[in-house]
């Protein structure tokens, strides 16, 4: 049983979610361990336990699942229901990523670019990031785009840059939607950025909101007046509410 239709499976009774999922873990379904880790780890239709759901991942992992040794990482980078270690995590990481799960190399290349238990190493990082890239993976598109535009750890390459960002956005990534609508600009597609701009404000941190508002006001163009008013009058509502 996939993943897919194990929460197929449990629409048709949620109230016993998981006590579903827990038996079907415990007769050793992989898709119903790592499901149960996620949702102990949540507290969504059982009692929050971050312990119990690093179990899960663990005893997933065993199994040779690329996503729970994944999920592993995550608990030990930050902490959930075990003592940090970065250093551990970064194996976890190193190790699903090398069995090609995607969010795993995007991690690998997270740390390695951060320098989190490792030296930092920009080659290593953008290497991963093309990794996960390569895979459909939006958010590393958008690193690897950065990786160009900067020169890190590659032969800077805006032509690249701008690729990867144009590919980060139609995959719904908000920061590479973003960026793709920056270069629209440089490109004279002021219209289309706009498009570009309110796609990414929907998905935004409030942080990237107030930058999207920002940059939007500073063009002298009706498409970006709008974008600016739309977002500031939603910002403050934000505030207003709180």
């Amino acid at each position: 049983m996939t993943a897919d239709e194990l929460r197929n499976l449990l629409k048709l009774d949620p109230e016993h979610a998981a006590e579903t999922v827990q038996g079907l873990g415990n007769q050793g379904l992989l898709a119903a361990q790592i499901l149960f880790g996620q949702m102990l780890l949540e507290g969504k239709g059982t009692i929050r336990s971050r312990a119990a759901a690093l179990a899960w991942f663990e005893l997933a992992g065993k199994q040779g699942s690329a996503e729970a040794i994944n999920m592993v990482g995550r608990c030990l980078e930050n902490g959930w229901g075990t003592e940090p270690d970065v250093a551990q995590a970064l194996a976890c990481y190193v190790y699903a990523a090398k069995l090609g799960h995607d969010w795993a190399q995007y991690n690998v290349a997270r740390m390695y670019f951060d320098g989190a238990g490792v030296e930092p190493d920009a080659e290593r990082a953008a290497h991963w990031y093309a990794q996960a890239a390569n895979q459909g993976h939006a958010r590393s598109m958008n690193r690897l785009a950065r990786c160009y535009e900067q020169g890190w750890g590659v032969v800077q390459n805006q032509s690249r840059a701008t690729d990867w960002y144009r590919r980060s956005a139609e995959a719904g990534y908000f920061r590479g939607q973003y960026n793709w609508a920056t270069a629209l600009v440089r490109a004279g597609k002021v219209d289309e950025a706009a498009n570009w701009l309110i796609r990414a404000s929907q998905e935004a941190t409030t942080q990237l909101k107030k930058a999207i508002a920002s940059y939007a006001a500073q063009i002298d163009h009706p498409a970006m007046r709008a974008v600016a008013s739309s977002l500031n009058e939603a910002l403050r509502a934000l505030d207003a509410s709180k």
